[in-house]
Formats: C-alpha cells, sequence, structure tokens
C-alpha cells in the first residue's frame, strides 16, 4: 500500500486523536481577550500575555467620527497639560507593549470603524479602528479586496499602518505603498491630512511609526479586485528555494500571492519547503467562489494545538500538510477567501504558556545562510518552533522606519514559551543571537515583536 493511501486510512484516527481534550474554536472575541480588570484602574495586556499593565483609564471613542475628533483632541490637550500619557490601540496584537503604558491613558479606536468605498477610484475611506474582519466582507460584497494586509484578518487599519504590515501579496511592499493618504491629530489637537504630496515628511513617519507622531483619524487606501486564483503547490529545498522562487513566482504577472512554509518535524526540520502559489484564474462566467469561512477551521486547529511540545504532533502536521491537503484543498479561491482566517484559528489559550511571534526580513541571496543559522540557534537553545512561513517583499519606496530597503524573503516564526521568568529570559537571550544572525546577513528584525 502506497504511503499517500495509508494516509487516506488513518486519517479519520489521527483527525479523531487530535481533537480529543482540545478546546475548538473559542466564542470569545479576540478583540476583547486581553483586558483584565482586578482590583483598582484597569489592566490591559497584549497578544503575548507577557506585558499585563495597569493603567490609568480606558477611553474608548464614541462611534460619531464628530464626536470622537472633539474627544480625541480635548484629551490630547488635556493629557499635554497635565503631563499625562497616551497610549493607541486596536486590536494589540503587536507583542512588546507599544500600545500600553504603565498609569498612562489607553485610548481605544476600535468605534472608530466607519467605510466608505468609491469604486471607481479603487479608494477605501475607513476608520482606523475598523478591523480588516469586517472590511473583507463589505470589500467582497462590491467586488473588491485588500490590496495589501496580513495573512489573517485579525487586526484594525490604523494598527496595521502604524506597524507597516506586509502580507503575501506577491511582488508588492509593505502596506504603506497602497495608502493613498490618512488624517492625523498631532498631539496639539491639530487634525492634519498626510501624503506624498501633502505634510510628505510626517507621511514617512507615521507609516511604520508606532503611534509616536499622534492619532491616526481615518485612511484612504487603494483596493484591487476580488478575483478567482488558482492553487499550486511545489516542494523544495531551502538551499534552492531562492532559485526556485524566481523561477517558478517572478515574472509571471498572473501570480498574484505566494507564500511557503518550512517543515518543523524533527526529521525534516528546516530541510523541506512547500511553496503554495495563487495565479489569476477567471471563470468563464466570471465568477468568484463566496466569501466564506476556510474550511476544515476546527481539524486545522486541533492538529495545530498538538504540535506544541510534540514531535509526533509536529510530524503528523507536516505530513497533513504534503499528503492529505492536496487531495482535499479546493483547486480554486477567491482573494477574499484567501484574507479571511483569524488568528483564532491558531490562538494559543493555555494558562501554562504563550505563542511568541519573530519577523525577519532576509535579503534573498542570503536565505539559506539565515535558515542555516536559525536551524542550529533552535537546537542550541531547545525552543519548541511550531511554525515558520516565508513572504516575498519588493523594497519600501515611502517610509523612514524602513524595514525592507532591498527585495526581500520575511521569515515568520512562531514560538511556543511556557510562562516562569527564567522562560523569558531564554527567549530574550535567543532573540538577540537569531538578531545578531539576521545582521549579519544584512538582515532586519520586525519591530512590533518582542525584544
Amino acid at each position: 500500500m502506497s504511503f499517500t493511501k495509508v494516509w487516506i486510512v488513518c486519517w479519520p484516527l489521527i483527525v479523531s486523536m487530535a481533537l480529543q481534550g482540545d478546546p475548538l474554536i473559542s466564542s470569545t472575541p479576540h478583540r476583547e481577550s486581553h483586558i483584565t480588570s482586578p482590583g483598582e484602574g484597569k489592566w490591559l495586556n497584549d497578544a503575548s500575555r507577557l506585558n499585563k499593565t495597569q493603567v490609568r483609564e480606558i477611553i474608548k471613542v464614541p462611534t460619531d467620527p464628530v464626536l470622537a475628533e472633539g474627544q480625541i483632541r480635548s484629551l490630547l490637550r488635556t493629557s499635554r497639560e497635565n503631563h499625562l500619557r497616551i497610549s493607541i490601540g486596536g486590536a494589540r496584537h503587536s507583542m512588546g507593549g507599544h500600545t500600553l503604558y504603565p498609569g498612562g491613558i489607553y485610548l481605544d479606536m476600535t468605534p472608530f470603524n466607519w467605510m466608505e468605498l468609491d469604486a471607481d477610484s479603487r479608494i477605501l475611506h475607513v476608520g482606523s479602528g475598523a478591523f480588516w474582519e469586517d472590511i473583507i466582507p463589505y470589500l467582497d460584497e462590491r467586488g473588491f479586496s485588500p490590496w495589501v494586509m496580513q495573512s489573517n484578518n485579525s487586526f484594525s487599519v490604523g494598527g496595521s499602518i502604524s506597524v507597516n504590515c506586509h502580507g503575501w501579496q506577491q511582488g508588492k511592499p509593505p502596506i504603506a505603498s497602497t495608502v493613498e493618504s490618512f488624517r492625523l491629530m498631532k498631539s496639539d489637537g491639530e487634525a492634519v491630512t498626510c501624503s506624498r504630496s501633502e505634510n510628505e515628511e510626517l507621511f514617512s513617519l507615521v507609516l511604520g511609526g508606532y503611534g509616536l507622531f499622534g492619532v491616526i483619524l481615518d485612511v484612504n487606501l487603494r483596493v484591487v479586485p476580488n478575483e478567482r486564483y488558482r492553487l499550486t503547490k511545489y516542494e523544495v529545498h531551502p538551499s534552492d528555494y531562492p532559485e526556485q522562487f524566481a523561477q517558478k513566482v517572478e515574472g509571471n504577472d498572473q501570480i498574484q500571492m505566494a507564500y511557503a512554509r518550512l517543515s518543523v518535524a524533527p526529521k525534516t526540520f528546516l530541510d523541506e519547503v512547500i511553496l503554495n502559489v495563487y495565479e489569476s484564474a477567471p471563470a468563464e462566467d466570471g465568477e468568484v467562489p463566496e466569501l466564506e469561512e476556510p474550511g476544515l477551521q476546527k481539524i486545522r486547529r486541533s492538529i495545530f494545538r498538538k504540535s506544541v511540545g510534540s514531535d509526533w504532533g509536529k510530524r503528523v502536521r507536516w505530513s497533513a500538510e504534503k499528503n492529505i491537503e492536496p487531495l482535499i484543498a479546493s483547486e480554486f479561491y477567491s482573494r477574499n477567501q484567501l484574507l479571511s482566517e483569524g488568528v483564532e484559528t491558531f490562538q494559543n489559550r493555555s494558562s501554562a504558556s504563550t505563542d511568541i511571534l519573530h519577523e525577519y526580513f532576509i535579503p534573498r541571496g542570503r536565505f539559506a545562510e539565515f535558515v542555516q543559522s536559525l536551524k542550529a540557534l533552535v537546537i542550541k537553545r531547545d525552543m519548541d518552533l511550531l511554525n515558520v512561513t516565508v513572504r516575498d517583499l519588493d523594497p519600501d519606496q515611502d517610509t523612514f522606519l524602513r524595514y525592507a530597503d532591498q527585495e526581500m524573503f520575511a521569515l515568520v516564526l512562531l514560538f511556543n514559551q511556557p510562562f516562569g521568568i527564567n522562560k523569558d529570559r531564554t527567549m530574550e537571550v535567543f532573540t538577540q543571537e537569531l538578531i545578531d544572525a539576521a545582521l549579519q546577513v544584512n538582515g532586519r528584525y520586525y519591530l512590533p515583536y518582542r525584544l
């Protein structure tokens, strides 16, 4: 019996074992999962669950834009007069405490979430508190899709441009390249418009500026048509990845999205890569698949969570991705379907550990060299590496604090980390070593994460 047939026969048993004892998709909104309020004052955390901070006050802006802007202006002026600190937040999925200040005022922008599409100019006018999970259905109904965003939809627009996020949209710079303009309220309460031709310096500083220059009120984002794509998978070796990527992806203007995943299974640890390529494939009638939740969400979550601290779980997951997923995956997807998965599919809800993201931007010709350094350091420090995905990035021509100063591969790493001071210290040392390894190949470290 072939290996594939063995997998098909054993698949129901493996799924059953993976589901046992595992909480499935939580009904608790991920937007509110980092708020607690024991004792006096308010306590907040971010997605790391390692930055629990007591703030002076939590202020949620009104949904009415005029009232919201008036409240923000008054708050900024009062805080300036009384030397109070303000932090600004949306989803709080950065992990370095960027959105929290001890004893400060936390400004919750999530109600500021209005949106309006100018279909003729392909511009979305949107409040900075809007989440992608709300934006995508709105655009989908009108035949459009975000041009650049993260691989998950659980983030706010304001947060996304504050960290200058990127995604797996092939051959694209970070999201700043899709920002036509935005309005910013400065610390003195003045609201200004920033674009490539108006307040140009602020434009380059605020995009990827982590909220240091004021409160982003609303944004004009470029959007693209929602289209149907066909998925093709390739298996390659890390040493061949830059060449194979160039051959299979670059130069083909029909390829719209692409990402790769490296194996974290013991026997093939960082030695195998699956490259996923999405090519434009319009239907004859012009129809695209309807927007719906990603398939097999509960099973995928359970298999992923079973890989924590388990070599067996990591083997099962990688084997399933190689041997089962190609058999059961759809051939066609809409662009919006691909962008509509939330972090809750993989989110860690354990009280004993958390999951920590790293991201490194590596010049394409130094990819294999960095992967070897990553492999050696993970083994040396005995880190529980759960996932490695690779995306490509074109140079950023817009922001001052740019991380993509040339064509890059972005490696997104997810680690499981038990709670505890010693474990946090181990991660700190490991992170510094990995940053050094990235710098040695002229790479960069992504600043939304812990140092």
